[in-house]
């Protein structure tokens, strides 16, 4: 039975004070090709790379509603395969009361999200996922690009071929093979999915 409340695939948001820090960072990542761990909100003080396991549709909707909502992240992520993140190590967590945390073994404790309906403390709609690295090298071929509209992706298309420009100058043309050369990241666009996602626009080219 296909369900719209499951999905195949896992989903890491980029947080920020704005879209603009948001997109600065996210841009990071994509030049890099690499999330990096942090400890924020972990227990623990685990250094993780986390993920939502919610359909993107669903977070489309709650992006298109991040004051009302809460929401801590902004229109810019990572998407990858469950299966993919499985085979590297990553888990779904363990909501679970904070003094439940020290029943778990050492090596499960990086999976403990605190669940403490009572008190107001629930963000199990998240469905987050974590894996316990410094940092996750992203596989282009393995890897979608989650933006929220189109002129976010022609910005991000404009920026690698500026990217290979200015490589071309310092090799005297010479820019690389195809497989250096043609743009790698697949793309998901947010806004294709009929949910409008409130967004800054992109910088002006330079």
């Amino acid at each position: 039975m296909i369900r719209d409340d499951l999905s195949n695939k896992l989903v890491h948001l980029t947080r920020g004070e704005s879209d603009q820090e948001a997109a600065g960072k996210f841009s990071s990542i994509l030049e890099g090709k690499r999330l990096q761990g942090g400890t924020g909100d972990i227990k623990g003080r685990y250094r993780c790379v986390c993920f939502s396991e919610a359909p993107i549709q669903k977070l489309a909707s709650i992006l298109s509603a991040r004051s009302e909502h809460g929401m801590r992240y902004k229109p810019f992520g990572i998407m990858v395969s469950k299966q993919w993140l499985f085979e590297k190590g990553g888990r779904p967590v363990i909501y679970q009361p904070d003094k439940e945390y020290e029943l778990l073994p050492n090596e499960l404790r990086y999976r403990h999200v605190r669940f403490e309906p009572n008190r107001g403390v629930d963000f199990t709609w998240e469905r987050e996922w974590r894996i316990r690295v410094d940092a996750l090298d992203l596989e282009p071929p393995s890897t979608t690009i989650v933006v929220p509209n189109r002129s976010w992706e022609e910005w991000f298309q404009n920026a690698h071929i500026e990217k290979l420009s200015r490589r071309a100058l310092v090799t005297d043309g010479f820019i690389g093979p195809s497989s250096v050369s043609r743009q790698q990241w697949h793309f998901v666009v947010l806004e294709d999915l009929g949910v409008p996602v409130p967004s800054v626009d992109p910088p002006l080219a330079s």
